[in-house]
């Protein structure tokens, strides 16, 4: 199979589908890799790292997507890469569709097999191509919360530790998964008072367990949330419904109730977010202020280390690339069960429930395509 690694082109995305390495891995496997030139410049990667991988640098992203079997990527194609998009190639990245009708529509009408790292399953129900980024942008959420909740950022002019005489702030983290758990390991790290909401008591209980007295968790209830949203001066939204649009647990009316200088960062923005005042930001913007309130909603929060984010990402990516690689769609979708959940659009079907339902599409399953 003939693969593509097109650069990245969202705003300040620097990270890259395919490391050398897993480009190696490929061309061992019998498979041709087309790289665009300065594709893994951002994370450190030269075009010589890849050319003494066996991949083959490609000038333009043109020549990539008209030549490519299989497109593997990091973020969501934008607009000018899904008209160059054709029926039966593989799109193989993120997509966080639910929220994105336009982007929906496209793939649709592109004809592609399009598999959303974010909806690839595991035995054991979780979403082992999303835990790694989820990791990184709850690790990194915290500190961007820091600082944006310095004064000259717009922020109370808080430091989230505190100092000794003076107490430290409070950090309220939405969502007790993979980001949640991250993001408290480095607020408590920092000194924060840190207080963790979720509706899972099995959450709950693990949360205590590993943090002890470090943390406060809180059954999630809309009563619970009013309380602690007005109490603190930095709220991290990490809840996720797998493929689903992320539920609006902080609305506009808890938000005016909010310290002035407070700082949301909504790291479910990727689905839309779990805020109401929430929308999509860049690196290059990353905040704006609602009723005083600093809002970090930056959709590719991991792109800022990109280097990080991009190995961690290969070292789950790359057997559900070579298997894709190896066998065919068809083939490997059928196989495994946990990829063909991945599954999101198939030659012009929705094939992802919350997808359809999220745009009132039709659905249809991906093993009605596949004919199992």
């Amino acid at each position: 199979m003939r693969i593509g690694v097109p650069k990245e082109i969202k705003n300040h995305e620097y990270r890259v589908g395919l490391i050398p390495s897993s480009v190696h891995e490929l061309v061992h496997n019998g498979h041709e890799v087309l790289v665009q030139k300065g594709a893994g410049l951002g994370a450190g990667l030269s075009d010589a790292d890849y050319v003494a991988a066996g991949g083959k640098i490609i000038e333009t992203a043109d020549e990539i997507f008209a030549n490519a079997d299989m497109i593997v990527k990091v973020k969501e194609p934008l607009a000018e890469e899904r008209k160059k998009l054709r029926p039966g190639q593989i799109l193989f990245t993120y997509l966080h569709l639910a929220p994105d009708a336009p982007q929906t529509k496209d793939l649709i009408d592109s004809g592609a097999v399009c598999i959303a790292y974010e909806t690839v399953t595991a035995p054991n129900g979780s979403l082992p191509l999303l835990t790694p980024m989820s990791e990184v942008a709850g690790r990194l959420a915290p500190q961007v919360g820091a600082h944006s909740l310095e004064k000259a950022q717009g922020g109370r002019g808080v430091l989230l530790g505190g100092v000794p005489g003076v107490p430290a702030a409070e950090v309220v983290i939405l969502g007790g998964g993979v980001s949640g758990t991250h993001a408290a390991t480095i607020a408590v790290g920092m000194g924060a008072k840190v207080t963790v909401v979720d509706r899972s008591a099995d959450a709950l209980k693990r949360l205590a367990a590993q943090f002890g007295t470090s943390i406060s968790t809180v059954f999630s209830t809309r009563a619970a949330i009013e309380e602690l949203v007005r109490r603190a001066d930095l709220l991290i939204g990490t809840v996720l419904v797998p493929g689903a649009a992320a539920p609006k647990l902080v609305t506009k009316e808890m938000v005016k109730t909010m310290k002035q200088g407070a700082v949301i960062v909504d790291v479910a923005i990727d689905q839309g977010g779990c805020v109401e005042t929430s929308h999509a930001t860049t690196h290059a913007d990353p905040t704006y202020v609602v009723d005083g309130v600093v809002h970090y909603c930056v959709a590719n929060m991991p792109g800022a280390v990109a280097r990080t984010s991009t190995f961690a990402l290969n070292s789950v990516t790359l057997p559900f690339t070579l298997a894709l690689a190896n066998n065919g769609w068809k083939k490997a979708l059928a196989q495994d069960v946990h990829l063909r959940n991945g599954l999101n659009v198939c030659e012009g079907k929705v094939t992802c429930e919350p997808v359809a339902q999220a745009h009132n599409l039709p659905y249809v399953s991906a093993e009605q395509v596949l004919g199992l």
